[in-house]
């Protein structure tokens, strides 16, 4: 799904962006240029964003537990 029209920006172009390393929506305008020119997508793309770094932090604990 397209979050960003006015520069043509995928969820999953976004997630491909955190996966890689990207933390912050400054990071992602850089990259993508999310939020750049209307600005309606920001909302949205804040909402992926903070998820994506929610499991990825989940992700972190799970594999941070002692084997049983």
């Amino acid at each position: 799904m397209f979050v960003c029209l006015c520069k043509a920006v995928s969820d999953k172009a976004i997630k491909q962006q955190i996966a890689m390393g990207t933390s912050t929506m400054r990071e992602l305008k850089a990259s993508l240029g999310v939020g750049s020119q209307c600005g309606k997508c920001v909302c949205q793309a804040s909402a992926i964003l903070h998820n994506e770094l929610v499991k990825q932090s989940r992700d972190i604990d799970e594999l941070a537990k002692p084997a049983a």
